[in-house]
């Protein structure tokens, strides 16, 4: 699939996603947890050595293939779905880093199972990702994650083989010299638009295309975060918005794959903040559980936009991370239902606890689903004087 060479560069590129992802640089000694699918095995083998390289301590843990994960969702009892291995707490709180590779063989596998026993086990391995949280604002863990292309991602994004590498490999810079330094291009122009738009007093913002009419605010203490190495390819520019002040209807053209489940034509009504209405054209019935997975789940969690000037990608790929970055004509914008991000959090991050965190809006939640628009759009800035500025159109950020 890929060549040695091309191997190497997408593990370089990973590395450079690691470190730019964690405020303090890595050391000689620091823990990183390799977890990667089977199929990823060639990029894993390459990012070992790396690592090793760099004097880095890999931890490598293979996810659980598609007969293990339909065996575990579908025939656990309610102690063997929740239970937790004694001493994964503190394994957690003493990573540095996680590096995951994304290759699934199959995506439709767990569609025959309740989604909501999905939901259990995640809501029970949530205080994982909030011990992570906890210790990247702190400077001490950094996170990244890439897909390789697997003939089921191919086959559900009907493309080839050969067509789904050559959307990663362009994504991804792997076709120049020396990515991580492309990678730093696209870093130094991201961050000319987050500039702009941190300076800018924004009261809410109002997203137009075709079956879209929302009200995002994004609150007091806010962010515009993007391009920070946490995820390979990532083109977005995005804040996680006061929940409360989302109201209006949002459409997600573009389709998407979750737990085994195949999702298209999602429609959203909020209401105060909260998803009170769901519709899908495929779907349907997966949606509106997912949204009652817990209190957080039918709440914004995050609003999105990437400029097509920045993004490469003009195919569906049937995975969140490449089409939540799609390119293409028209750019894209997508709104994450779920958990919010603590890091576009503008103030000191330590200080950023559970109760401030509600105060200031900030979801929380077990779900974090990211829904894709790439339709034509306009996206206007009210500010807080009353002003209108139009800080998207025609896929790309008005800032020049």
């Amino acid at each position: 699939m890929f060549t040695e060479n091309e191997l190497k560069k997408y593990a370089e590129t990973l590395w450079w996603g690691l470190s730019t992802a964690r405020t303090e640089p890595y050391a000689p000694g620091d823990f990183v947890l390799l977890r990667f699918d089977t199929d990823a095995m060639p990029l894993a083998d390459a990012m070992y050595d790396l690592l090793i390289e760099k004097g880095i301590n890999p931890i490598p843990r293979q996810n659980l293939t598609p007969h293990m994960e339909l065996s575990f969702y579908g025939k656990s009892d309610e102690n063997q779905l929740t239970a937790i291995a004694a001493g994964e707490k503190e394994f957690v709180g003493g990573l540095n880093g996680l590096i995951s590779l994304i290759a699934p063989a199959s995506l439709t596998h767990l569609q025959d199972v309740d989604s909501k026993r999905i939901g259990q086990a995640a809501v029970a391995r949530k205080f994982m990702r909030d011990i992570m949280e906890k210790r990247e604002q702190s400077g001490d863990f950094g996170w990244t994650l890439c897909i390789y292309p697997t003939p089921a991602l191919a086959k559900a994004a009907g493309l080839s083989m050969d067509e789904f590498k050559a959307q990663v490999v362009k994504a991804c810079y792997l076709d120049d010299d020396n990515p991580p330094a492309r990678w730093n291009e696209i870093f130094e122009k991201s961050q000319k638009v987050k500039a702009w738009l941190n300076a800018l007093d924004i009261e809410h913002l109002r997203i137009q295309s075709e079956g879209t009419d929302l009200i995002v605010t994004p609150g007091e203490q806010r962010r515009w975060l993007g391009v920070s190495g946490h995820n390979i390819p990532s083109f977005e520019i995005f804040l996680s918005p006061d929940w409360r002040g989302t109201e209006g209807v949002y459409y997600a053209d573009q389709p998407s794959f979750r737990s085994g489940n195949f999702v298209e034509g999602v429609r959203l009504t909020f209401e105060k903040g909260v998803a009170v209405k769901t519709e899908a054209k495929s779907g349907g019935e997966f949606v509106a559980k997912q949204l009652t997975l817990d209190e957080g789940a039918n709440r914004l969690g995050e609003f999105s936009l990437t400029d097509r000037r920045f993004s490469k990608i003009n195919a569906f790929m049937a995975n969140t991370l490449f089409d939540e970055n799609f390119g293409g004509p028209q750019g894209n914008c997508h709104v994450a239902v779920g958990a919010s991000y603590a890091d576009t959090f503008a103030g000191d991050q330590s200080t950023l606890d559970k109760a401030r965190k509600e105060e200031l809006g900030f979801n929380d939640s077990a779900l974090h689903w990211d829904l894709v628009n790439t339709r034509q759009k306009t996206v206007t800035a009210t500010l807080r004087g009353g002003e209108e500025l139009v800080i998207y159109k025609n896929g790309e950020f008005q800032h020049e």
